[in-house]
C-alpha cells in the first residue's frame, strides 16, 4: 500500500528524479517561471524553496550546500543567482516563494500543466 508516501518517482530511478528536480530547478531560477506538467511543478516547488531559504542567509556554508543540491558547473551559476538576485527579494517573507498556476491540459495526451514562478 501506498500509505504516506509523499514522493512522486516519475517512473525513474533515484538518480533520474534528482537529475529531473536540477534540471527543473535550473530553468526556474534562470528564467524565473516554468511551463511543466503539474505534478512536476508541485514536486519542484519544496525542493526550490528549500534553496532560497538557504539562500537568505548568504553564508559561506548555504552557498556550498545550493551548489551541491544543484550540482556541477551549472549549480554554481544558479546559487549565485540565487543568493545574489532572488532571495533578497524575500527577505521579509517567512515562505511560499514560488506560485503554481494551473493551465489546461496538454493536447497530446492530456497531463495536466501548469506553471512555476517566482512570487513579486
Amino acid at each position: 500500500m501506498k500509505h504516506h508516501k509523499a514522493i512522486r518517482k516519475f517512473g525513474r530511478d533515484h538518480a533520474g528524479r534528482i537529475a529531473l528536480l536540477r534540471s527543473l530547478a535550473l530553468a526556474l531560477i534562470t528564467e524565473e517561471h516554468i511551463k511543466t506538467t503539474e505534478a512536476r511543478a508541485k514536486e519542484l516547488r519544496p525542493f526550490i524553496e528549500s534553496l532560497v531559504t538557504k539562500g537568505r542567509t548568504g553564508e559561506l556554508a548555504s552557498r556550498r550546500l545550493i551548489i551541491a543540491r544543484l550540482g556541477g558547473v551549472s549549480g554554481e551559476a544558479g546559487a549565485k543567482k540565487i543568493i545574489d538576485e532572488i532571495a533578497p527579494r524575500y527577505t521579509d517573507r517567512p515562505g511560499g516563494y514560488t506560485r503554481i498556476m494551473k493551465l489546461p491540459r496538454r493536447g497530446g495526451d492530456a497531463s495536466k500543466m501548469a506553471i512555476i514562478e517566482f512570487v513579486n
